[in-house]
């Protein structure tokens, strides 16, 4: 029943994780991770933040719609199930109560890029994440456990303009602080907040990364 509604979503990526390392592994018995596609494609050269935000908000728009389609559908069968907050609850270590990157490379969605954001095949880094947690049984995708980025590949490294990315290709093994300068990363983002009431929504190493390009709607 769950697995036919999820067809309904043809170009969503959705995958099943396990969500044993989680603490909410007591309470529900997997997570269904959502990658929305953002509908618009932007290139270094006609980059703006206030236009990367905008297909960011219109993605989360999508993905609220369809979390809501699915928690309908839970209800209905009385499943119980649970939606994390995207927000990060924690400022100085910046993490979330369920992170979602984590979980969509345990669901075999896509794998983490020298830019410390989830990559997939088919889109990219252009994608915007959500999940569901279920209390009930679905099969359990097979978790990616290094990069297909190409070693060779620094556009996204070049593209930070605060220099936050290591360069360093992500593997299973590999910690956040690895991979990039996290707390630099959101210190210069901040630095937006007291006129704009936001974050900087930054995303030039997203809007580097060559993978997907083609394949956005």
């Amino acid at each position: 029943m769950i697995i036919r509604k999820m067809q309904d979503y043809s170009s969503i990526i959705l995958g099943i994780t396990d969500i044993s390392y989680s603490d909410y592994f007591n309470k529900y018995k997997c997570a269904l991770i959502l990658a929305v596609p953002h509908k618009e494609i932007i290139s270094i050269n006609s980059y703006s933040e206030e236009k990367f935000e905008e297909i960011i908000l219109t993605a989360r728009e999508q993905t609220n719609a369809i979390i809501s389609d699915l928690s309908n559908l839970f209800e209905r069968y009385d499943i119980k199930y649970y939606v994390p907050p995207v927000a990060q609850t924690n400022e100085e270590q910046l993490i979330a109560p369920f992170s979602f990157k984590y979980a969509a490379v345990n669901a075999g969605i896509g794998w983490i890029g020298k830019n410390d954001v989830l990559i997939t095949k088919e889109y990219g880094p252009r994608v915007s994440l959500s999940a569901i947690l279920v209390n009930y049984n679905l099969p359990i995708g097979k978790p990616v456990t290094k990069s297909m980025c190409d070693d060779k590949c620094v556009l996204c490294i070049e593209a930070c303009p605060y220099k936050a990315l290591r360069g360093v290709q992500w593997d299973i093994n590999k910690h956040r602080e690895e991979l990039i300068d996290y707390q630099l990363c959101n210190y210069k983002r901040s630095l937006y907040f007291k006129k704009h009431n936001r974050k900087h929504s930054c995303g030039l190493c997203m809007v580097a990364c060559p993978l997907g390009e083609k394949n956005n709607l």
